[in-house]
């Protein structure tokens, strides 16, 4: 028994290395290798900004308040938003700050991309199809770096269609979990997006902060991604009909994470049953694209959505089910723990690592104190192990859209001139508060 489970966990090690060795490659390109960057130009497109919110109140204007902050003439940017089944003032204070709102009810296609799809049916019946050269798709807790359109217009211009861009955090220190997010996406964007920019390879769109070219929105009649993790849908859609996603590393913005785990349980198993709603719908083709001219891109959307998960929930099961009958039946007990304490100790490492490499190259891009970025690389690991039960779970229950409450009320000033620890976002949310029940 003991000698099985050692194989089984040296097996599932090795599958592991051969899918994700290759990430640990980018992980060297990025420390060796600058970001792209894009040439100027003279050439200024009309944008559209497109957001969905749902009981956002507390902190949509700052959203558009960034937003009309930027350095690029007032005059080509347009702000739409979808109030989207919302209980609270959201369309009230998105009008008062200057976007042009669109209610929508609807309690039976619920979720962001069918939002999304109402909101650029309603802006195409009111402008056309071709008004816009592009539209960006936020979510209403961002808050954007003044350069960003700018930057993204210069990537258009470049000639991309679909360009994402560099993702931080409102509230990165608040706690474990919220820097366990912040970790996360700073990864994604900064370890694997700007290194597949950087080898010519595709990006991927990861929920919010990128921009479409109006001839993609035409291609797809709108925006018809309905899965519970729209975003991965949309980047796969585009891949497997020869796109190539970039990655604009100047073009930054920052969101809110969630800071209490049962909405952060909730938020992941619907990502996690996304990822599999994907698969499912694209796997195939997926797999025939690895023969194909996209195939490298192919492969790496494929380790994106699914080994990882499959892998892990393995693991465990096999350990569990082990460990539990070696404790019934008193055999190989010591052995066998130790091989499951193997297991565990090497992946933490490796999260480890992973996490400290991340805190590194972004050690000035974190917005927190400099004891909290060290704690937080300890964190991360126990940030990356609660996706286990959350995967095995998310194997059984339905999966549905849900809303989170985002009230970090502070503005892109706030992000740009200070370190925003936990105590000043309390002190700002009451502020934001204060200004609210004043004008009402």
């Amino acid at each position: 028994m003991q000698t099985a489970i050692e194989y089984i966990n040296y097996f599932v090690a090795l599958l592991f290395v051969i899918c994700y060795s290759y990430q640990i490659f980018y992980i060297l390109i990025a420390f060796v290798r600058r970001p792209v960057k894009f040439r100027k130009t003279k050439e200024l497109k009309r944008y559209a900004f497109m957001v969905c919110a749902r009981n956002e109140e507390s902190v949509i204007a700052n959203l558009i308040d960034s937003i009309r902050k930027q350095n690029y003439p007032e005059e080509l940017i347009d702000i739409y938003v979808c109030a989207d089944n919302c209980t609270d003032s959201t369309a009230e204070v998105a009008s008062k700050a200057g976007a042009i709102v669109y209610e929508r009810f609807n309690k039976e296609q619920v979720g962001k991309g069918y939002a999304l799809d109402y909101l650029f049916a309603e802006v195409t019946k009111m402008c056309g199809d071709d008004y816009y050269d592009g539209y960006f798709v936020f979510d209403a807790d961002n808050l954007l770096d003044k350069r960003y359109v700018s930057e993204m217009n210069k990537a258009l211009c470049a000639g991309h269609k679909i360009i994402t861009s560099y993702r931080n955090s409102k509230n990165y220190g608040a706690n474990w979990l919220s820097a366990g997010y912040g970790l996360f996406f700073m990864r994604e964007s900064k370890h694997l997006n700007n290194v597949r920019m950087i080898l010519g390879t595709s990006c991927a769109v990861s929920g919010t902060g990128f921009l479409v070219s109006s001839e993609i929105i035409r291609r797809n009649g709108g925006w018809k991604f309905f899965l519970l993790t729209e975003d991965i849908q949309f980047s796969i859609d585009s891949i497997l009909k020869g796109e190539k996603i970039a990655y604009c590393n100047a073009a930054r913005y920052y969101d809110e994470q969630p800071t209490r785990f049962w909405v952060s349980w909730n938020q992941r198993v619907r990502w996690t049953k996304g990822y599999l709603q994907v698969f499912r719908r694209y796997g195939k083709a997926l797999l025939k694209g690895l023969f194909g001219t996209n195939a490298f891109s192919c492969f790496d959307m494929t380790m994106t959505i699914m080994p990882a998960v499959v892998l892990s929930i393995f693991s465990v099961c096999v350990n569990f089910v082990t460990i539990t009958f070696s404790l019934v039946t008193g055999t190989s007990i010591p052995g066998i723990l130790w091989s499951a304490a193997q297991s565990l100790i090497n992946s933490f490492l490796l999260m480890l690592g992973v996490g400290f490499c991340v805190t590194l190259t972004e050690w000035n891009e974190i917005k927190c104190p400099w004891y909290k970025k060290l704690l937080y690389v300890l964190t991360f690991p126990l940030y990356t192990y609660s996706y286990i039960p959350i995967a095995i779970y998310a194997l059984f229950a339905k999966g549905e859209w849900k809303p989170i409450k985002h009230d970090v009320g502070v503005s892109i000033e706030d992000m740009n001139s200070r370190k925003v620890t936990k105590k000043e976002q309390k002190r700002l949310n009451s502020k934001a508060k204060n200004k609210k029940d004043n004008q009402t």
